[in-house]
């Protein structure tokens, strides 16, 4: 990978990382307003008639940040990659990965025959 493709991939996936960065803010925020409104609130909101609970806002907002916070995990993995010169180099046969996966997945660890064979499922 030359120069100007490792430079382009660093831009692309410092981009994504700094809106995953948002995310967490939001989803950070989120749960705190959660847990204020369940500090004004009585304890058993399990049979509210009015919709949704409190516990099923918390278990989603809990849920959206794990999704980011694991998608952060890979875009540091893939620049950690860039850095040390395997990026773009599948982990699983060791072929490179073709440009065209890596601009839809940035923080793509393995080519399309590696992520999509059989044994991939069982993992």
């Amino acid at each position: 990978m030359d120069a100007t493709t490792r430079h382009e991939f660093r831009v692309l996936l410092q981009a994504q990382r700094d809106e995953l960065l948002a995310g967490v803010g939001a989803s950070e925020r989120l749960l705190d307003a959660i847990r204020e409104a369940r500090a004004d609130t009585p304890a058993d909101d399990e049979h509210d008639p009015e919709g949704g609970t409190m516990s099923a806002e918390w278990s989603r907002a809990e849920g959206l940040l794990e999704g980011v916070q694991r998608e952060l995990a890979e875009l540091d993995a893939a620049l950690a990659r860039l850095g040390d010169g395997t990026y773009g180099v599948c982990t699983g046969c060791g072929s490179a990965i073709p440009l065209e996966r890596l601009r839809v997945r940035p923080a793509a660890q393995e080519c399309v025959a590696c992520a999509s064979a059989p044994s991939r499922a069982r993992r």
